[in-house]
C-alpha cells in the first residue's frame, strides 16, 4: 500500500511511498481522508521519504490535507522531501504555508 498510517493520542503520521501522480493520487487521497475522519488529529505528519516521484496530483493531496486540518483547527508537516518532491512544492509555492523539510 502507498499509505502507512499509525496513530496515537490524535497525532496522525502517514509515510507515502512510490509514485503521487495522476493513478495513485485518488487512492492515496481516500486512504488519508479515511484516517483523518477516523482520527480527528490535533497533528498530521506526511513523511514523503519514500516518494520517488511527484506531480501536480501531489500539490492536490497536499492542498486537501491542508484544507481538511484546518477544519480540525490542527497543524500539517511534510517531512524527509527529496529533490525532485520539494522542487515541485517550492515551484508552485506550497511552502509558502504548509511546512516542509
Amino acid at each position: 500500500m502507498p499509505i502507512t498510517c499509525i496513530a496515537q493520542n490524535r497525532v496522525l503520521s502517514a509515510a507515502i511511498s512510490g509514485e503521487i501522480d495522476q493513478h495513485s493520487a485518488k487512492e492515496m487521497m481516500s486512504t488519508l481522508d479515511r484516517q483523518i475522519d477516523i482520527v480527528l488529529p490535533r497533528s498530521l505528519t506526511l513523511d514523503f521519504g519514500g516518494v520517488t516521484f511527484m506531480d501536480s496530483s501531489g500539490i492536490a493531496l497536499l492542498l486537501r490535507a491542508y484544507r481538511r486540518m484546518l477544519e480540525l483547527g490542527g497543524t500539517l508537516a511534510v517531512e524527509h522531501v527529496s529533490s525532485q518532491p520539494s522542487k515541485v512544492l517550492r515551484c508552485a509555492g506550497v511552502d509558502r504555508f504548509i511546512k516542509f523539510e
